[in-house]
């Protein structure tokens, strides 16, 4: 396992009053007046060591995922899996169009897409923000538990205008 290594360079050093962390994490105090010059003396740094492909937004998706196999018998198979860093839960990429959409406990997104005749629940977690009628989007299956019952619902990750 390579090692991460931090300099805290100057001037940026004295905002810092704790850090700290592991190989996945890492934490910091600051004092909230600092943030801002904090947040401009990281980005400075992140730029310096990251090429612009590292800075680059890219989704790696496994690609689409057959209609056939979006159904709840996949999404409980995926749920009893070991994910993690490194091996992250399947993402998969595909078109939908957008029946309906409505805003859910005051942050998120619940969705209605279909795609090859079919009909499916989605969450888009932490966003208000309404799609278009059309996207591509990358998404998780998962299980959606209410009173008693399980159903598919994908959790959309990312997603842009279909083309």
């Amino acid at each position: 396992m390579r090692r991460c290594e931090w300099r805290v360079r100057s001037p940026s050093k004295h905002l810092l009053l704790r850090f700290g962390g592991h190989a996945a994490a890492a934490g910091l105090t600051l004092r909230p007046e600092d943030f801002a010059r904090f947040a401009q003396s990281f980005e400075a740094v992140a730029r310096e060591l990251l090429s612009p492909a590292q800075l680059a937004r890219a989704v790696e998706t496994d690609g689409s995922l057959e209609p056939a196999y979006l159904d709840l018998g996949l999404a409980q198979l995926l749920d009893t899996q070991v994910w993690g860093q490194g091996f992250p839960q399947p993402l998969f990429c595909d078109e939908f169009e957008v029946l309906g959409q409505r805003a859910v406990g005051e942050k998120h997104l619940r969705l209605k897409l279909a795609r090859a005749g079919r009909t499916v629940e989605a969450m888009r977690f932490n966003s208000l923000d309404p799609l278009p009628s059309s996207v591509r989007a990358a998404y998780r299956l998962a299980v959606n538990e209410f009173n008693g019952m399980q159903n598919l619902q994908l959790i959309i990750e990312h997603w842009e205008p279909a083309r």
